[in-house]
């Protein structure tokens, strides 16, 4: 496991301007580049663990998305829809002086990462997707599992006005186990824009009535690694199935029977073995 005092004291931080949108990054280690997105409610550090595991071989670059910690947090809710987003992540590939990178995503960090594999295959060397099925899986169920319905109910409060004014940053912490990890996260969250984070469900989450997408299939052009915990509540399993009929290359489907949303603190060495020897392969 990390030391989070001895990670926090070797990372570096920069900035990378997407249309005067400044979004922050901690960067450890040297070599091909690694980009990690995080999801909701969350921020850079998620990828702690990781970080260190890939930092004797890799530049593993961690961004905060516009909304969170020390990215900028510009107002209203385009500035969040799902292009606008991946830019940020395009800017920063290029900042770092890149044509392309490994993308590595969870939660909505999942849901850009495969937004840039499907729109922007050049830009994507290879995809590794935490707790995020492919968004053609997700509206399915959506459309046809009752139980999915049911547990997408926070996604639809959270696409309600004035919802953002319901959390506080303890609030959003609540699933933090890591008692050392806690008071970053609390820093994080009050340094966060809960409007702008909820911006992002408003913008992309789909919204009733659910149907199934049914618009041509863009394949994804690279290998993918997807690591699930099966205890997530938020986005069932269900929802992985048929994945490789939306990919061109191969699929590594890796699930964690006892890990909920937030595999890569839940399963931590796990996750980070593996993707070591993913990307080794």
């Amino acid at each position: 496991m990390t030391n989070d005092r001895h990670l926090l004291d070797r990372v570096q931080h920069g900035y990378a301007e997407n249309n005067g949108v400044k979004i922050h990054y901690a960067t450890l280690g040297q070599g091909p580049l690694v980009v990690m997105i995080h999801g909701f409610p969350d921020f850079w550090y998620t990828w702690r663990h990781q970080m260190e595991g890939l930092a004797g071989q890799f530049q593993v670059v961690a961004v905060d998305l516009r909304g969170y910690n020390d990215s900028d947090k510009p107002k209203g809710v385009e500035n969040y829809a799902m292009p606008v987003l991946a830019s940020d992540i395009v800017a920063v590939i290029h900042h770092l002086g890149q044509e392309n990178s490994i993308v590595v995503g969870h939660d909505w960090g999942g849901a850009i990462a495969w937004y840039l594999a499907t729109t922007m295959p050049a830009l994507v060397e290879r995809l590794i997707i935490c707790n995020l099925p492919h968004f053609r899986g997700l509206r399915r169920e959506l459309a046809n599992n009752p139980e999915q319905q049911q547990n997408s109910q926070y996604a639809r409060d959270f696409q309600q006005e004035g919802a953002h004014l319901t959390l506080t940053p303890e609030r959003l912490a609540r699933w933090v186990t890591d008692p050392e990890a806690m008071p970053h996260y609390i820093e994080a969250f009050n340094k966060s824009d809960f409007e702008a984070m909820l911006n992002i469900y408003k913008a992309n989450y789909p919204r009733e009535p659910y149907v199934a997408d049914s618009s041509p299939v863009v394949k994804v052009q690279c290998p993918v690694l997807m690591i699930h915990g099966l205890k997530d509540r938020a986005l069932l399993p269900g929802a992985l199935n048929d994945t490789w009929d939306w990919l061109e290359k191969d699929l590594t489907l890796v699930t964690v029977p006892d890990a909920e949303h937030f595999v890569q603190q839940d399963a931590a060495d796990l996750v980070t073995r593996t993707m070591r020897m993913w990307l080794n392969r």
